[in-house]
């Protein structure tokens, strides 16, 4: 794996203590702090976050495409391969976010629903995350600091929690790369317009690599 700065892997997100700044950040994310789904605390968090705000090519940038496969309105779609999330819209149409997603080895692909949803989600590493990386906070609050970002979606198979999820980050920089350890990362900007539409229940269905760019070759 392609070590940019010193960090912890986690499963999907990556924590960084608050007084590491990332380099290689130049401009503003899409959105500002005005957005009608950010609540008070968004905007105070969002204000000054822990790292420089990231450049974030046009490509994963939030934008309204067509959507020519078949699951239904109020879907999630996550592209592994294209680094992709999609939320379908009536009409052949979805909202398309970039994503972070995981390295290899690391991703997960099948079918889920969102079990639960959660506003600046705490983190608790879990017994395998500790095994595998090292000593890591028993517990990390929620926060802009937070490696799981604004917003959570808790991903279920039946009334099982999968450990997956799809979440903001602390490090929007690396959009459109596969470096998780399995979650799907968001802009906290993007997390938060997602989180605004998906209703607990909706299916989310994950394609691997192989599988997304079988089902969006044209």
């Amino acid at each position: 794996m392609k070590m940019v700065q010193p960090r912890l892997l986690v499963r999907g997100s990556i924590f960084l203590s608050s007084g590491l700044l990332l380099a290689g950040c130049m401009q503003a994310s899409t959105l500002g702090l005005s957005d009608p789904n950010f609540t008070a605390r968004d905007r105070q968090q969002l204000a000054n976050p822990p790292y420089r705000q990231a450049w974030i090519s046009p490509t994963y940038q939030r934008q309204v495409v067509q959507y020519h496969r078949k699951e239904a309105p109020g879907s999630v779609l996550v592209d592994t391969a294209g680094r992709f999330v999609y939320y379908v819209l009536p009409g052949g149409r979805a909202i398309r976010y970039g994503a972070t997603v995981g390295e290899d080895g690391q991703s997960w692909s099948g079918v889920a629903t969102v079990g639960r949803k959660e506003q600046w989600p705490g983190w608790t590493p879990t017994a395998d995350e500790k095994r595998r990386l090292g000593p890591l906070p028993a517990h990390v609050d929620g926060g802009a600091h937070n490696p799981m970002g604004a917003r959570a979606l808790y991903l279920y198979i039946g009334d099982k929690d999968t450990l997956y999820r799809i979440h903001g980050t602390n490090q929007p920089e690396y959009i459109g790369q596969a470096i998780s350890s399995g979650c799907i990362r968001m802009t906290n900007e993007d997390v938060i317009d997602l989180y605004s539409r998906v209703k607990v229940g909706a299916t989310v269905v994950v394609l691997g690599p192989s599988e997304g760019r079988i089902a969006f070759a044209r």
